[in-house]
């Protein structure tokens, strides 16, 4: 198919997405969406990264990898219009549909793979943390009645089942535009146990009455370990910035004029300068309270023990943010998957109809067979790995190793490049390609280090 019957293609689509989409999206509701997205259960192990990194290389990394992920949305809200990014007439709708019309059918095919491992990989990271919080919450009563001595241990299998009980219900709704209140209830949730860490740190630290931790970070008995803990602390940075993944699905939702990549970038900006600063703070406050000693998990890691009631607030608040987010990440793969199979099987009632459904107490809604067997079983397999490998620090790790440098640096730059027409051994060619391979690098290491930490504690 040539270049102008594909952009023709795009108009059709776009007319029939027209009428059926009502996009009222504006920069706060992208703002709500981003937060959402971003920060996650990656905040939790800031202080950690911090610790094995030092007062240097620690919040310079965070600095360093929110700088790159701003620069990657800037150059990926361009390709939401093709062929011009302000009045093209075509919408990409998803960040898959995007690589396609600007890379081609085997770039497309590649990033789908990744992309789809990606989200299911942040869904996994998002059930682990879940049940962590509410296992955590129970550990923090216990201790207050017993002691800071007692046992205090649970079985995880309870809060695992319940996460994913209450994921197969939220997955029912049909698409992406349907869940912008969860958004906005999940982001407040992200403001609220990043400040209650914040708090809990500062206060930490005047308790001691001095701040702990060195330039160099935590001590380790080789070289070796330190290096393997560096490497895992990179990649739970990395993990911390999955925005990409959901960027262009988000400026979806946004209403124009103004055009959509200027509302994005606005919206791009003013979120990642705002997580980027409950990042440092959570991060720094972490390490300087605990120093050698700072959980792996701030909130989970039971470095702080009282007040409780305020510990049990924080992690309902993490446990209600990621019910939105495990949705926010979830629904673009539903929607790219379930779009495979229908446009497989055209003609199937299975497919395409839909039932309304009428429970007690709730308004009536739509249900679709190919929805709730598909998404139901995609909810089951998450829980299912997250109950086999419980492991934080390093399942986040992995994630962002596998996450950060495909889908936030390799496929933004190329698509740039199409897009732009940008000549070969340029100076802003050679300068992307400089940009493109020292985040390979920095990224293969975090992602080495971090298998090799899921490993080590597998075997334990």
């Amino acid at each position: 198919m040539g270049e102008a019957s594909l952009l023709l293609h795009k108009e059709e689509e776009e007319e029939e997405a027209e009428s059926s989409v009502n996009r009222t999206g504006n920069v706060w509701t992208a703002v709500a969406h981003i937060i959402t997205g971003v920060i996650g259960s990656g905040v939790l192990s800031l202080a950690w990264s911090v610790a094995q990194l030092g007062w240097i290389a620690g919040p310079f990394a965070i600095v360093f990898f929110a700088a790159i992920t701003l620069t990657s949305s800037f150059l990926l809200c361009n390709c939401y219009r093709t062929p011009d990014p302000e009045h093209g007439p075509g919408r990409n709708r998803s960040y898959s549909e995007a690589v396609a019309m600007s890379l081609g059918k085997n770039s497309a095919w590649a990033f789908g793979l990744i992309i789809q491992i990606s989200l299911c990989g942040i869904a996994i990271a998002y059930t682990i943390t879940s049940a962590i919080s509410k296992r955590a919450i129970e550990k923090s009563n216990c201790y207050h009645n017993e002691g800071h001595e007692a046992t205090c241990e649970y079985s995880d299998t309870y809060y695992y089942l319940i996460f994913g009980t209450v994921q197969i219900v939220l997955s029912q709704a049909p698409d992406f535009h349907n869940i912008q209140w969860l958004s906005i209830v999940a982001a407040i949730m992200s403001f609220a146990y990043s400040f209650i860490g914040f708090g809990l740190g500062i206060a930490q630290v005047i308790e001691n009455e001095y701040v702990q931790g060195s330039l160099t970070g935590v001590n380790t008995s080789s070289a070796i370990e330190k290096m393997w803990l560096v490497s895992q602390a990179l990649g739970d940075i990395a993990f911390a910035y999955p925005y990409s993944l959901v960027l262009i699905e988000i400026q979806d939702t946004l209403k124009s004029p103004p055009s959509e990549n200027q509302t994005m970038k606005k919206a791009s900006t003013i979120s990642l300068v705002v997580t980027t600063i409950f990042y440092l703070l959570c991060g720094g406050f972490g390490y300087a309270a605990f120093g050698e000693a700072t959980p792996g998990n701030l909130l989970t890691g039971f470095g702080f023990y009282e007040p409780y009631w305020l510990i049990d607030f924080a992690n309902a608040c993490i446990m209600i943010h990621l019910v939105g987010g495990y949705q926010l990440y979830c629904q673009p793969l539903f929607a790219n998957a379930e779009k495979r199979i229908s446009d497989k099987y055209p003609h199937s009632g299975f497919m395409k109809n839909e039932f309304s459904v009428k429970l007690p107490l709730i308004p009536a809604f739509q249900l679709n067979l190919l929805r709730l067997c598909f998404r139901t079983a995609y909810v089951v397999f998450t829980t299912v790995i997250g109950m086999t490998f419980p492991y934080f620090n390093e399942v986040i790790g992995v994630m962002g190793g596998i996450i950060f440098w495909p889908l936030t640096i390799y496929f933004p730059v190329e698509m740039y490049f199409k897009q732009r027409n940008v000549e070969a051994w340029t100076k802003k060619w050679v300068m992307l390609r400089i940009f493109t391979v020292v985040c390979f690098l920095v990224t293969m290491f975090a992602l080495v280090g971090s298998i090799e930490g899921l490993i080590s504690a597998k075997m334990r």
